[in-house]
């Protein structure tokens, strides 16, 4: 295989040896023809200028021989100076095509009947803050009521959605330790009378000097204390839930009732029960949530960056997406005193109405506080554009160009946004079509 290919490698060799040699051969003829041709037409000139010129043929003849050689060489240098002139050798000068500025639009007719114009000016900026936030009961109008006693449920009289007024009865418990309080209450009433009819005799015994006044100080003593122990089971059962009333006809039948009651503390609605007949209770369990829902609060946490924008008394805009995005005006009626160490924010609150009984407790809302108004120099919020993360307005420069600029811009209050940096008063924007303005700088750019 090896040699087969030398063999071939030496045949190319011989046919580039011999195809070079022709071109060479060639070559000289191709020179020899043209030098000759050549010679022949000076020559001819030569005997032109001598029979038709012939002063120009003696003064030619007596110029110097490399003056001759030059004249000779003329016409190759002319060929070779057009073949150079041919390339733009000699322009010094080249055209330079126009490249489009990136940030400049040229618009046409159309474009122009699409945009508005305006001027950079200073007004009053009201700074619109806006948050998250949710309905949440007045917790001035909320109450979480529980047992008095320990013990079983046996009647349940208030169903979740039921409203009610306060003293109704929402359910029933039969407790033994109320059992217990009773029997004691009725201990300590017979011992509160026994020691005030013993201090009554002690007192007539010693009238008629039966007894010392040691035995009467001591009769005394017994009663006082075994009405302080009286007045103590009374205020225990006052405490489980007993009313006044209903301890007072204990005290006349001495019938024991097992039974104790969970009243309504206030009028509203039952929005929360938590309990089932037969389940056990303590006083620690919160049985049923009572609420006005004609009053409740929206609430949201600000960050503290924010907070200092905020003050009880100002503006709020709440809007509700679940109604229909329905707006409800209102103030700050509260402002925390203190941050949230977890979550950094500040707790803000409003008071919202509900007599018609539409908002939910739980519904999603978003506030908009406004601030304390400030003169700041302002930009429609329709004039700018956001290109690679960053703000932008286009300045009109004359009638058909405007230049998209780079702009540092405050959060959005009432449709406008203050300007930090990159524009000047009175400078002339576009208000209105910015956004038709970028696609056609864009489409300028693809060369659309």
């Amino acid at each position: 295989m090896k040699q087969k290919w030398m063999a071939v490698v030496d045949k190319t060799k011989v046919l580039y040896s011999h195809y070079m040699a022709m071109a060479k051969v060639y070559l000289k003829d191709c020179i020899a023809f043209t030098l000759k041709a050549q010679n022949d037409l000076y020559n001819y000139t030569h005997e032109w200028f001598v029979s038709h010129a012939p002063a120009v043929a003696r003064q030619y003849d007596k110029s110097p021989q490399w003056a001759q050689k030059g004249l000779f060489y003329l016409p190759w240098l002319c060929l070779f100076l057009i073949v150079l002139n041919y390339f733009n050798v000699f322009d010094r000068s080249p055209s330079i095509k126009s490249v489009q500025d990136p940030n400049v639009v040229i618009v046409n007719d159309d474009l122009r009947n699409m945009i508005t114009d305006g001027r950079i000016y200073t007004g009053s900026f009201v700074e619109e803050l806006r948050a998250s936030g949710r309905i949440d009961f007045n917790e001035q109008f909320l109450s979480r009521i529980g047992a008095n006693v320990t013990g079983r449920v046996s009647e349940i009289l208030a169903i979740p959605g039921q409203l009610v007024k306060q003293g109704d009865v929402l359910a029933k418990i039969t407790s033994t330790e109320l059992t217990q309080s009773q029997l004691s209450y009725l201990k300590a009433k017979s011992a509160s009378q026994l020691a005030d009819q013993a201090a009554n005799r002690a007192r007539i015994l010693y009238k008629e000097d039966v007894i010392a006044l040691a035995e009467l100080q001591k009769r005394e003593a017994e009663a006082s204390s075994a009405k302080a122990e009286f007045r103590a089971a009374n205020d225990q059962l006052r405490v489980q839930g007993m009313d006044q009333p209903s301890i007072d006809r204990l005290a006349k039948s001495g019938v024991i009732e097992s039974i104790n009651n969970v009243i309504a503390t206030i009028p509203g609605e039952i929005v929360e029960r938590k309990i089932n007949k037969g389940q056990v209770v303590q006083p620690a369990d919160a049985l049923f949530t009572v609420a006005d829902l004609d009053s409740l609060w929206a609430v949201s946490e600000i960050p503290e960056s924010n907070a200092y924008l905020i003050h009880k008394g100002q503006k709020i805009n709440l809007i509700i997406p679940a109604l229909r995005n329905a707006e409800i005006e209102g103030v700050v009626a509260h402002v925390s005193s203190i941050v949230n160490p977890q979550t950094r924010t500040v707790v803000v609150r409003m008071d919202v109405p509900n007599k018609d009984g539409l908002i939910k407790p739980g519904m999603l809302a978003t506030m908009l506080i406004e601030s304390q108004p400030t003169e700041r120099l302002l930009v429609p919020v329709s004039a700018v554009i956001r290109e690679d993360n960053h703000d932008h307005v286009f300045i009109r420069e004359d009638g058909d160009t405007y230049r998209m600029v780079a702009v540092k811009l405050g959060p959005e209050g009432k449709g406008y946004r203050p300007v930090i940096s990159g524009l000047k008063e009175d400078q002339e924007i576009a208000v209105n079509g910015a956004f038709h303005l970028n696609a056609e700088r864009k489409r300028q750019l693809s060369g659309g």
